[in-house]
């Protein structure tokens, strides 16, 4: 496929057009600074302000899917506005865990223990979902990752869930960048959560 990645050049974006080359997939990898876009054949890095959603309409035409892995200060809106005017019928994004249900009714954001210096950036995570999910024409995908994603080993195996978060036998949910690309690219391809939200950790 054609794929056009949004924040490249950051972690979980720099990992997600690492497994998509590697797959064989075309890639256009849009960032503020290309230059720190990782080099593999058949990644296009390209430079692009996604907040203005005529000039990624540009960048993104032609595209089968656009996987966003950018921060929530890019609205829902703009980019549904931009795949719209593209003709992109698919967006995958990253997402945040802050929303996964921890028990029923009660989110992780809900918790005594969920950081307050993280809630500001949590909400518009938050709020990025709530849009979506009035969104029908664009299919979409929102990818929480495990309450905490860090640096670490690809190790190819994790467990998925939809809406609750995911922990191990000692209650913790962790997943690391690599491994988060995996099941970034695995959904990509497999197309299990059309208009849906799902997880992973191990």
């Amino acid at each position: 496929m054609k794929v056009a990645v949004l924040g490249a050049s950051g972690r979980a974006g720099s990992e997600i057009t690492k497994e998509l080359a590697a797959r064989g997939h075309q890639v256009v990898a849009i960032a503020r600074k290309p230059e720190a876009i990782p080099q593999a054949a058949g990644v296009e890095a390209v430079s692009g302000d996604a907040s203005d959603p005529a000039a990624l309409a540009a960048l993104i035409r032609g595209s089968d899917a656009v996987i966003s892995a950018l921060h929530f200060d890019v609205t829902a809106e703009t980019l549904l506005t931009a795949l719209r005017d593209a003709g992109v019928g698919r967006l995958l994004v990253t997402g945040g865990a802050a929303s996964l249900e921890v028990a029923p009714g009660v989110r992780l954001i809900d918790t005594p223990e969920f950081p307050e210096e993280w809630k500001t950036f949590a909400m518009g995570g938050i709020r990025f979902l709530d849009a979506l999910r009035s969104e029908t024409e664009i299919d979409w995908t929102f990818f929480s990752p495990a309450a905490l994603i860090e640096e670490g080993p690809r190790l190819g195996t994790f467990r998925t869930g939809g809406d609750q978060l995911v922990v191990d036998g000692k209650g913790e949910s962790k997943i690391s960048f690599a491994d988060y690309a995996i099941a970034m690219v695995d959904e990509l391809e497999q197309h299990r959560h059309s208009r849906a939200r799902f997880t992973a950790a191990y």
